[in-house]
C-alpha cells in the first residue's frame, strides 16, 4: 500500500508546484491538498486519487481534520512579509498546532519547508549543514525558525532553500529589477556567490523527501550545486528594467547604491545581501532522495523569462 500524503500551502507558489509534482507522480497512493481556499485538484493519473480540504493553520480543528489517515505531511504553507502577528499565528503557532495534529494521527514522517535566511545575513561560503547558529533577522524568519522546532523536535525533516526563482516568483527578481529601476544605471554587484534554486526543482525534492525512505531527519539546505555570481544575477534582472532597452546611465557599484538609496530600506536589504556570499552547500537532497537538480541558472531562468517579463510589463 503507498503513502497517502497530506501537503499544505497548496495555493501558494511552491505548495502549488508540490501539489502538482505529486497528482502527476505514480507515489503517492493518495494526494491530500489543504487550502485556505476551494481549489480545483491538479490533474493526474487515478480518478478520487487527489483530494482537496479546506482549511487553516490558525484553526485546530480543521488541522486535526486534515492529518486524520495521513502517512506523509508536506508542510509548505507560511506568511511571508506580513506583519509580525500574523507570522506568528502562522508560522509559529500553527506550525505547532500542525505538527501536533499529524504527531496525534500517527503520520510517520514530516518534511517541512523553511528558508536559509534562518541563519541571517551572511557571509556564507560553502557553508554545510549544521554549520551555522541561527540568527533571523526579521519577523518571517524569527518565526518560521520558531515553526522549525516544533518539526525538529518531532523528528522531521526541514529544508531551507535561499533564493527560489521561476514562474509565479513575485519575490526575487521582482524585488532585484525594484531595486535596479531605482538606480539611475546597472548595478555592479561584484563577484559574491548565491545558491539559488528553481521553484520546479525545489517541488521534486520536497516531495522527494516526503516519499523516499532514506530521508534523514534534520535541516537540509536545498539548491542547486552550483552558485550563482551576484554579477550574473543582475544581468539577468538588468534585462527586465525598462524592457531591457540598453538606454540606462554608467553602472554604480554597491557602496555608490547604498548611498543613493540611502532612504529606502527595501534597497539596502537587498543590496545587504549582495555584497557578500550566500553560498550553502548540501548534496543529500540529489544524492539522497533520487533526484535531479537539473541545469543551472542560466539555463534555467530562460524558461522564465516570459512570465517575468508579462509580470513586470504590466506592473
Amino acid at each position: 500500500m503507498g503513502l497517502r500524503t497530506l501537503i499544505t500551502g497548496a495555493t501558494g507558489f511552491i505548495g502549488g508546484r508540490v501539489a502538482a509534482a505529486a497528482a502527476a507522480s505514480a507515489e503517492p497512493a493518495h494526494v491530500r491538498l489543504l487550502a485556505r481556499r476551494p481549489l480545483a485538484p491538479p490533474p493526474g493519473p487515478g480518478d478520487g486519487r487527489v483530494e482537496v480540504v479546506t482549511g487553516d493553520l490558525r484553526d485546530p480543528d480543521s488541522l486535526r481534520r486534515a492529518c486524520e489517515g495521513v502517512d506523509v505531511l508536506i508542510h509548505c504553507a507560511s506568511a511571508i512579509g506580513t506583519a509580525e502577528d500574523v507570522a506568528r499565528a502562522v508560522n509559529d503557532e500553527g506550525t505547532r498546532a500542525l505538527v501536533d495534529a499529524a504527531a496525534r494521527a500517527g503520520v510517520t514522517r514530516i518534511v517541512s519547508l523553511s528558508t536559509a535566511s534562518v541563519h541571517g545575513r551572511g557571509p556564507f561560503r560553502a557553508a554545510g549543514p549544521g554549520t551555522l547558529p541561527l540568527a533571523p533577522g526579521s519577523a518571517t524568519s524569527r518565526t518560521r525558525a520558531a515553526g522549525e522546532r516544533y518539526v525538529l523536535d518531532a523528528g522531521g525533516t526541514v529544508l531551507r532553500p535561499h533564493l527560489v526563482y521561476g514562474t509565479g516568483d513575485r519575490q526575487v527578481m521582482s524585488g532585484l529589477v525594484r531595486l535596479l529601476a531605482a538606480l539611475p544605471g546597472p548595478l555592479d554587484g561584484g563577484s559574491s556567490l548565491h545558491s539559488l534554486i528553481d521553484v520546479d526543482s525545489l517541488a521534486r525534492a520536497l516531495l522527494g523527501a516526503g516519499l523516499s525512505p532514506r530521508t534523514r531527519p534534520g535541516p537540509h539546505f536545498v539548491n542547486h550545486p552550483e552558485p550563482v555570481t551576484a554579477a550574473e544575477l543582475l544581468a539577468v534582472a538588468e534585462t527586465l528594467v525598462d524592457g531591457g532597452s540598453g538606454t540606462r546611465g554608467p553602472a554604480v557599484d554597491i557602496a555608490e547604491a547604498r548611498e543613493l538609496l540611502a532612504d529606502l530600506p527595501f534597497a539596502q536589504h537587498h543590496l545587504a545581501m549582495l555584497a557578500t556570499d550566500h553560498w550553502f552547500e548540501d548534496d543529500r537532497p540529489w544524492r539522497e532522495w533520487g533526484q535531479d537538480p537539473g541545469p543551472g541558472f542560466a539555463a534555467r531562468i530562460e524558461d522564465h523569462m516570459p512570465w517575468y517579463r508579462d509580470l513586470l510589463g504590466r506592473s
